[in-house]
């Protein structure tokens, strides 16, 4: 059994499952007993590492290997986390190889990546090829949600006391691991999210005329809503590697009681960024648009996601470096944008070179029965391995 495999099997049987801002509880939430396994491995390992809390239950662990002579530091970037396993056919926390793939939770999104970066990182301890650039090992917490995690570990560098001692300032690049099929991912989309809301007048449903209905309300910003996202492609023009903008409705709820006029409601609004606009600026843009189109307020709360997306202006040089590697073990891969987030956009928000690849595709990730050809996973290793080696 490869060593891929064998950590990756370790990682799919231990539950990290992201609650998604469900109210839940149970061993199986969270990133706990993930995080104590990778610090029980670093620790086995004998390198130096480090466990920052980012949340309580919730840490970053990062881990740092320092070559003689090296001028690049090359940050390796996984995720912890897992969404949760709702409406899956196959036992998600058992790992069962069948047929050439991996199954089970994570197993593409993305412990397979974690775990061919946890081997790469591994045999670059052992063997400390000469030409070895520095590597800090990044394995953070909740990226499925509101990615408190790296959001921690970039904005620190901006702090006159670094929280972390391993990587207190930028690194030279960044490869963050999600399945791109062994393809380079150079841009991707970016991602707003927040609540807009309706208030009205509560009142007996057997009077509804003596109140105000905000759901009614609501009903017309979900109309102008629906108009707007379908004008929003059209109105500038779409990224070559992304695609276009958009925006979608993904939530609604209000109201007490059937038989009570509701005197509030809210949605939840999910806005797509193309590479070069502006994550709060968007949530501004639709304000406008909406009173120009409504009679009665609507209430924006400050988002709670602000993905920034990610260009391909700063990482061109990264990007052929890694495709060398990438076509000295599997042939000629392709450099795409894809329309999905990743860490990789707060990144290069700090002025690094930053690029995501990974093993596995993208499709299996969430899945009923998600998987990962095994064969990806264990090139996907020797590739970091290469890279970091010095390519």
């Amino acid at each position: 059994m490869s060593a891929p495999l064998t950590i990756l099997k370790d990682l799919v049987s231990i539950p990290s499952v992201n609650p998604m801002g469900r109210d839940v509880s149970g061993p199986e939430y969270f990133e706990t007993r993930v995080t104590e396994y990778l610090l029980q491995y670093l620790k086995r390992l004998d390198v130096p590492f480090e466990q920052v809390e980012i949340a309580p239950g919730r840490s970053n662990v990062l881990a740092r290997l320092d070559s003689p002579g090296a001028t690049k530091t090359v940050l390796l970037d996984a995720h912890q986390d897992t969404v949760p396993v709702d409406g899956m056919t196959i036992p998600p926390f058992e790992p069962v190889e069948q047929n050439g793939r991996l199954y089970g939770r994570g197993s593409c999104d993305v412990k397979g990546g974690m775990a061919a970066m946890l081997a790469a990182f591994t045999r670059l301890a052992k063997e400390r090829p000469a030409g070895m650039s520095n590597v800090v090992l990044s394995l953070t917490c909740d990226e499925e949600a509101t990615s408190i995690g790296i959001n921690h570990l970039t904005d620190s560098w901006s702090e006159p006391v670094p929280p972390y001692r391993l990587c207190p300032t930028r690194p030279d690049a960044a490869i963050v691991a999600e399945p791109t099929q062994l393809d380079i991912v150079v841009a991707h989309r970016g991602a707003t999210r927040w609540k807009l809301h309706t208030a009205g007048r509560a009142c007996h449903s057997s009077r509804p005329e003596e109140g105000i209905n905000a759901i009614y309300r609501m009903a017309k910003v979900v109309l102008a809503l629906e108009e707007f996202a379908a004008k929003l492609p059209t109105q500038r023009p779409a990224h070559p590697l992304c695609g276009p903008a958009t925006l979608s409705v993904g939530r609604i709820d209000g109201g007490s009681s059937v038989n009570i006029v509701p005197d509030h409601c809210h949605i939840e609004v999910d806005r797509r960024l193309i590479p070069g606009e502006d994550r709060f600026g968007v949530i501004d843009e639709l304000a406008d648009y909406l009173r120009s189109k409504l009679d009665f307020e609507v209430t924006h709360e400050a988002p709670y996601c602000a993905s920034p997306s990610l260009g391909d202006d700063l990482n061109g040089a990264l990007s052929e470096q890694l495709m060398r590697v990438i076509t000295s073990v599997v042939g000629p891969r392709k450099a795409v944008g894809v329309p999905y987030g990743t860490h990789a956009s707060r990144f290069a928000r700090e002025g690094i070179a930053a690029v995501v690849f990974g093993p596995g595709d993208i499709a299996q990730a969430h899945t009923k029965d998600e998987w990962i050809e095994i064969a990806q996973l264990d090139h996907a290793a020797e590739i970091y391995y290469r890279f970091c080696a010095g390519g």
